[in-house]
């Protein structure tokens, strides 16, 4: 293996053959711990979707996929504790969902940001109670 000195770091870099080649093993890797832990979770789990209930056969069953309930994709216990087996768009949905959570999760509440609340949902709401009882 050829090294080389980045003069700006002063440490050892790879070339562009060796980086390729490194990240291509990193990825058989993964495929191969995704690859045993779906063929685990599909031997012990029912081949239906865990949220909208839809079934799967041999014929369709590309389109069930293997989700990780904490989100862990490391965390690959053999009982499937970890696993549920969703559709496609109900993966999706899922992490979309998750990432949504991540992005709103600011910690802050009205009082520490001291904005108020300007919104008020159900603020013509007795006068319409009132109007339709008359």
């Amino acid at each position: 293996m050829k090294e080389s000195r980045d003069p700006k770091q002063g440490e050892k870099s790879l070339s562009r053959a060796e980086m390729d080649k490194f990240v291509a093993h990193a990825r058989r890797l993964a495929e191969d711990r995704m690859k045993d832990y779906r063929e685990q979770s599909l031997r012990i789990h029912p081949w239906v979707c865990a949220r909208c209930g839809r079934e799967f056969t041999n014929k369709n069953l590309h389109l069930l996929t293997v989700h990780h309930r904490d989100h862990d994709h490391d965390n690959n216990p053999s009982d499937g504790s970890n696993w549920e087996n969703l559709c496609i768009y109900c993966h999706d949905n899922e992490h979309r969902r998750y990432l949504d959570h991540l992005e709103g999760e600011t910690g802050e509440t009205q009082e520490e940001t001291g904005k108020p609340v300007t919104h008020k949902p159900f603020a013509g709401l007795a006068d319409l109670i009132k109007n339709k009882k008359q």
